[in-house]
């Protein structure tokens, strides 16, 4: 969650809650996200995904149901809700399923096939302070301990990338609130960093 008692920036990562509620593998359809964000070409931008329901069949879907670290997964209702606070961040590409449990809050009784997007988030922002920042990990490029130079965090985006670690999204403290305010425990937020020096970082942001 986010520290309602400070204004100072923070960056967080988002995954879906542990509990009782069905997550969302991409499987072999993530192999194509994963190559355009190591080249970043047009040609490669991804157009549609595959995924399927992990979890016991007769739970609810989670509406953030992915936890990949570049690859964040809304419901079709939230992603229409918070379309215009979003869409700076990059495009929602839609997730096919299969049919699969109970159906989502107001989804008209659909099959819930595709009922979900995924938002290919495009900014790639240099605002990682890298000299007190960890060195992204050889085998996932994964930084555990992230310091940002606060001047240069965009604030004005929901989510971004970093050059370093092209393949993980950061989420700036406002759009976690908003997220929160609609999918509630749904969610989990794990503060990757605060301009607050009162507030202890996640230890682990990118584990599960």
């Amino acid at each position: 969650m986010t520290d309602s008692t400070s204004n100072a920036l923070a960056v967080y990562r988002l995954l879906p809650c542990m509990g009782e509620f069905r997550t969302l593998l991409l499987g072999s359809s993530l192999r194509k996200l994963i190559r355009w964000h190591i080249t970043g070409s047009e040609a490669d931008m991804p157009t549609s995904f595959t995924g399927s329901w992990d979890g016991d069949p007769g739970w609810r879907r989670s509406e953030f149901p992915s936890g990949y670290p570049g690859a964040p997964v809304l419901s079709r209702r939230v992603a229409g809700l918070l379309e215009a606070e979003l869409s700076d961040s990059g495009p929602f590409v839609p997730v096919v399923t299969e049919p699969a449990g109970p159906a989502l809050p107001g989804d008209g009784g659909g099959d819930g096939s595709d009922d979900y997007v995924l938002q290919v988030v495009e900014p790639v922002v240099d605002c990682l302070d890298t000299r007190r920042s960890s060195k992204p990990k050889k085998a996932t490029g994964e930084i555990t301990k992230a310091v940002f130079r606060p001047e240069a965090v965009p604030v004005g985006l929901a989510a971004f990338r970093v050059p370093e670690f092209p393949g993980g999204v950061y989420w700036n403290a406002w759009a976690v609130s908003r997220l929160t305010e609609l999918v509630g425990d749904d969610l989990e937020a794990r503060l990757v960093w605060s301009e607050d020096p009162g507030v202890t970082p996640h230890p682990s942001p990118w584990g599960f």
